[in-house]
């Protein structure tokens, strides 16, 4: 199966988890393609000074992989300063915030699957 880009579906997510600024999410596959192993798979855009806010994972873990930007991670209270090439990975029970601290767009690939 090929997916056209023109196909994907985009939403826009003001204060998401109580973050800052709106982000938008392209999400590369459907609810149904996870065949019940995960619930997202997205091309995350995050303007300067916007943040997905803290949250918690819950039977599920999140890997971002940062392709453009620079941003400043909280991990489980550690605040960490991540760039394009590096990898967060929040496992079940833990928590995480992102926020776009560059001067440029903060481009993430987002990926959570099920534990």
């Amino acid at each position: 199966m090929i997916k056209e880009a023109a196909t994907l579906k985009e939403a826009l997510f003001e204060k998401r988890f109580g973050g800052k600024g709106t982000i938008k999410v392209k999400s590369l596959l459907d609810a149904e393609e996870f065949i019940g192993k995960g619930r997202l798979f997205a091309h995350n855009i995050i303007p300067p000074g916007s943040s997905l806010g803290y949250h918690k994972h819950e039977g599920d873990f999140e890997t971002y992989y940062i392709l453009r930007g620079e941003a400043t991670v909280n991990d489980n209270g550690v605040m960490k300063t991540v760039k394009a090439g590096d990898v967060v990975y929040t496992p079940p029970g833990e928590s995480h915030s992102i926020e776009n601290t560059g001067s440029q767009d903060l481009e993430i690939m987002a990926l959570i699957l099920f534990a």
